[in-house]
C-alpha cells in the first residue's frame, strides 16, 4: 500500500493501513456477500473504479492474506478472486459498518 498511518503500535491504524484505501472496504463487501467474483464482476459493481485502480487494490488484499485467486480460464488467463479465512473474519466489521449506516445514513 502506498500510504500508511506508520502508528504499528495502534490496532485501527494498522487495519486502516491494510483496508482503509478507497474501494476496498467495498471489494471485501462484495465477497462476503456474493462470494467468489471475478474483476469484471467488481467493474460492474462498483461504477466508476478505474481498472489500474481495482486491480492495485486486489493486489494489495492478495499481499496481505485477506483474499486470494485462482485461474477460471488458461486461454486469455482470468482469475477470480475469493476471500480467505483472515478475509471472512471481517465480516463482523463490515455487518457492522452496514448496520451503522442504514441506521445513520
Amino acid at each position: 500500500m502506498a500510504k500508511s498511518y506508520e502508528l504499528k503500535d495502534c490496532p485501527v491504524a494498522r487495519t486502516l493501513d491494510v483496508i482503509g484505501e478507497r474501494w476496498t472496504i467495498l471489494l471485501l463487501r462484495d465477497l462476503l456477500l456474493q462470494g467468489p467474483r471475478r474483476f469484471q464482476d467488481f467493474q460492474e459493481s462498483l461504477a466508476g473504479v478505474a481498472p489500474n485502480t481495482l486491480s492495485a487494490r486486489l493486489k494489495t488484499l492478495e499481499a496481505n492474506g485477506l483474499i486470494a485467486s485462482r485461474l477460471y480460464s488458461e486461454h486469455p488467463p482470468r482469475l477470480e478472486y475469493y476471500l480467505t479465512d483472515e478475509g471472512k473474519s471481517l465480516g463482523p466489521v463490515l455487518k457492522a459498518l452496514r448496520e451503522w449506516g442504514r441506521r445513520h445514513g
